[in-house]
């Protein structure tokens, strides 16, 4: 009911974002609800003061019921790093409110984890971690292998978290995962817990500001200016394309035992410039007839290959599990005369690089590159994929891996370059 109120208020009031950005920073101190807090908001909470302005959700800096004074040092303390509590909106839609500074923090899945690096959050910050499903990316995540494990994400050890005394709990905020229980112990030993989902694009760039503000990194400025120039560089030529243009398009979540599926939710074909062939099914998993897919001839398909076919561990040159799923696809007697087979149009991807998957929904903007590169190749001729891949890598996770030599993520190599 919170994001319904925060957008009937903003419509009615008829407020304008000061920032290009999309979305309204879901903090109380955002008073002029836009994406970030500033000057802006200590000059807005004084006009709603002098009766100039109309109150708004986030003008309550302080989260007293009240705005006056107090929430203009709220705000000014806030833009200077020094506020000794923070109430926010988590992605669940629950306000909490955060007693700072955070020194001991538990990221309870390996987005949050991926996403507080980004962010960086001392790894000495870090004094638990959640697993979610399989077991920790050591090529990925090789500080952390050291660092006590509180069980999987879904369903964490409660005993081993309260014996890790955290500050801060940072739980799944997907629809699927019932931490309602796990949440309740921890709040009762006044233990914060903030739920993001950290794996949807849509809202990824407002729960990492969020994020930014949560735990006092101003690197994240830095990361979603990164990130929000590559997005906006294939969107904006997206729209340009007619709809003519786009290809038809199978994503293929996976093909057990020869039986394709379809996983709608998040194979964002449309953000990548193509046509989802399966538009009209639910975006839920699921199992379909071949025949569908014959029906529906797409011009491309892309296949999505198990975790243990890629990864960091590998040399770049070991695809061989990769082509091997691509082999799946094109020896399959009931494709042969889809066009996407015919025309050689198909492309597999590890699941280390997309979106719906715990251990790599940060790393979406990958899966976007590389998908746009193979939808419009001309288009997309600058692109360039593994580069995108290696920045993210050295830049903002630190990672000393260099992807010439290893790392297997997608086959075939050379459209992809």
């Amino acid at each position: 009911m919170v994001g319904v109120t925060l957008m009937t208020v903003c419509i009615s009031l008829g407020l304008m974002p000061a920032s290009a950005s999309d979305f309204t920073l879901q903090i109380f101190g955002n008073a002029n609800m836009d994406d970030t807090i500033d000057e802006y908001d200590v000059e807005y909470v004084q006009g709603i003061i002098e009766g100039i302005n109309e109150p708004t959700p986030f003008a309550d800096a302080n989260y007293d019921n009240e705005i006056d004074e107090r929430d203009i040092a709220q705000i000014e303390m806030i833009i200077d790093g020094k506020e000794t509590k923070l109430t926010l909106i988590d992605t669940t839609n629950r306000t909490v409110t955060v007693k700072k500074p955070i020194t001991r923090i538990i990221p309870a899945f390996p987005n949050a984890i991926e996403t507080l690096r980004s962010l960086k959050v001392p790894k000495d910050n870090i004094v638990g971690i959640g697993l979610w499903p399989s077991l920790l990316d050591e090529a990925f995540f090789p500080e952390l292998v050291d660092v006590p494990s509180i069980g999987q994400g879904w369903n964490p050890n409660t005993e081993e978290i309260l014996a890790l005394n955290p500050d801060v709990v940072l739980l799944s905020g997907t629809e699927r995962s019932d931490l309602d229980p796990v949440r309740k112990v921890l709040e009762s030993a006044n233990i914060t817990v903030l739920r993001f989902k950290l794996q949807t694009p849509e809202i990824y760039r407002e729960e990492v500001e969020t994020l930014g503000y949560i735990f006092g990194r101003d690197e994240a400025k830095e990361y979603l200016d990164w990130y929000g120039d590559v997005l906006e560089s294939i969107e904006d030529r997206v729209e340009m394309i007619s709809e003519d243009d786009k290809p038809t398009v199978y994503f293929a979540p996976s093909f057990d035992d020869g039986k394709p599926y379809i996983y709608r939710r998040y194979a964002y074909i449309e953000t990548a410039g193509g046509k989802d062939i399966f538009v009209d099914q639910p975006d839920n998993y699921m199992s379909i007839n071949p025949e569908a897919i014959i029906a529906r001839d797409p011009d491309i398909i892309v296949r999505v290959a198990h975790w243990t076919a890629g990864g960091y561990d590998l040399a770049a040159s070991n695809t061989s599990d990769l082509e091997k799923a691509r082999n799946e696809i094109l020896s399959q007697p009931e494709l042969q005369d889809v066009k996407a087979v015919k025309d050689g149009r198909v492309y597999v991807i590890s699941s280390h690089l997309l979106s719906f998957f715990q251990n790599a929904g940060c790393r979406h903007i990958i899966q976007l590159a590389y998908q746009a590169k193979w939808f419009h190749s001309e288009l997309f001729e600058d692109l360039d994929p593994k580069a995108i891949h290696q920045e993210y890598l050295t830049r903002f996770q630190g990672l000393d891996i260099d992807l010439d030599e290893n790392g297997a993520f997608v086959y075939p190599l050379e459209e992809t370059t």
